[in-house]
């Protein structure tokens, strides 16, 4: 009875600050008697869970709690699959490859296999299309290659390093038959050695440059410019290493640079080959211009799939970025939803819970207990979410490990600020409704069915 005094009397006290006691009539005063006397009398747990909910707002707030850490974790999953992904795309558009592409720019002609089958006639052909690229304004360096960067590692060759004991084994690398200012025009550096020479054509004794990764691969701990290789022929026809270029990188960006032979183009003609041009200005208004000048030389000439060299590394690294934007859209819609799910539950929980707010209010409780009463029965939401999400999206990340480049499917960085995101999001999203029950007027919480 001491106790349900102080109730009434702190209710009172609460009524004559807000000046609401002098317009209560005593059917409003019974009416609040009651329910504090329904309250004490019930205990302080057993009173409030009778008065905020029955059993249609208990389950419907059961569900919502779950249908929130579910979302939660979804949208963790796909995240952090997004957060792997981007993460992949920014190291794989950031490996060496071993050129420069700014301002370079990449193209495939094909010639009527009719008019040069011949050596001569190629080397010819390759000759008049450097003169006349050569003359366009802007054109600083034109290379020829049988294949062109950024590509693949086929085209490969079999051989063997002379003067080792052989016995049968089969040494496969990719050849890519180059001009002699091909690496030029790449703005690749040659690190030993020398680059080709125009007069080296097949009635020149065989010369081969090779990249580093072939040196560590073969040469390891010795000087490879001086070696002879020769392919799988009886007799071996000695071909001498000149040189030594840096890694280019032949094949797709997300594969390791494989060792790789470069042969004189003149020794090794196609009437179907790649050509690179370096320019002083922007790559793609001279595209026009080049094609045109090739096709003066010969009607019968195909320039076919121009563009910045640039692009052509951007599209070979299509499957990441579609698959980082397509994820990383999910993720955000997940996001979205798991948020203002968060939002709706805790906002019901707090409209259910009116009274017992009201009540703890007038028992003496301060809006920031209440506050971090709401922020702490959310807080377990997130973090389950959390919990839950992280866990599995370690496991989906597995999945996607072929797409992923440099980075592990638990990678903490990632995980970490994942994390850090959707828990800050969803605790700032709960924040409104934790606010809004700390502002709850007991009288009124009291009054409320």
């Amino acid at each position: 009875m001491r106790f349900t005094s102080m109730v009434r009397l702190r209710l009172r006290s609460l009524l004559s600050r807000t000046a609401v006691e002098q317009e209560l009539d005593e059917e409003l005063r019974y009416d609040l008697d009651c329910q504090i006397d329904e309250f004490v009398a019930g205990g302080m747990r057993a009173g409030l869970a009778e008065s905020i909910r029955g059993s249609a707002g208990n389950t419907w707030r059961r569900l919502g709690s779950k249908l929130v850490v579910v979302e939660l974790a979804t949208a963790v999953v796909l995240l952090v699959g997004a957060g792997l992904l981007g993460k992949s795309l920014f190291r794989l558009l950031r490996v060496n490859i071993g050129l420069q592409p700014d301002r370079l720019i990449a193209l495939r002609v094909g010639a009527p296999p009719a008019t040069y089958a011949k050596d001569e006639q190629v080397i010819a052909l390759q000759r008049e299309i450097f003169r006349q690229v050569g003359a366009l304004p802007g054109v600083i360096a034109i290379g020829i290659s049988s294949s062109l960067p950024v590509t693949s590692n086929g085209n490969t060759t079999w051989f063997r390093v002379l003067g080792r004991a052989w016995h049968g084994e089969h040494n496969e690398v990719p050849e890519r038959d180059v001009s002699a200012t091909y690496f030029t025009a790449l703005g690749a550096r040659l690190v030993r050695g020398r680059s080709f020479s125009e007069v080296e054509d097949a009635s020149k004794p065989p010369v081969a440059i090779v990249n580093q990764a072939f040196v560590r691969q073969y040469f390891p701990g010795e000087e490879a410019v001086g070696k002879q290789i020769s392919y799988l022929s009886d007799p071996p026809k000695p071909i001498e290493i000149v040189g030594i270029v840096e890694d280019i990188k032949e094949g797709p960006l997300e594969i390791a640079t494989v060792p790789a032979l470069y042969r004189p183009f003149n020794q090794s003609t196609d009437n179907f080959f790649g050509m690179v041009v370096r320019t002083s200005q922007s790559a793609p208004p001279l595209l026009p211009a080049i094609s045109a000048a090739i096709r003066q030389i010969d009607p019968g000439i195909i320039a076919m799939g121009g563009m910045a060299m640039a692009d052509r590394i951007s599209e070979s690294a299509y499957l990441q970025r579609s698959s980082a934007w397509l994820v990383g859209g999910f993720a955000a819609l997940a996001l979205l939803l798991g948020v203002v799910g968060l939002y709706g539950v805790v906002t019901y929980s707090v409209s259910q819970r009116t009274r017992e707010i009201g009540v703890r209010m007038a028992l003496g409780a301060q809006p920031g207990s209440v506050c971090q009463l709401i922020l702490g029965e959310a807080g377990w939401l997130i973090a389950a979410g959390l919990v839950i999400g992280l866990g599995c999206s370690v496991a989906a990340a597995t999945l996607i490990r072929e797409l992923l480049f440099g980075v592990q499917a638990w990678d903490v960085a990632t995980l970490a600020g994942v994390a850090a995101v959707l828990g800050s999001s969803a605790l700032v999203a709960s924040l409104v409704p934790a606010r809004r029950a700390a502002s709850v007027n007991p009288v009124d919480a009291l009054r409320a069915e």
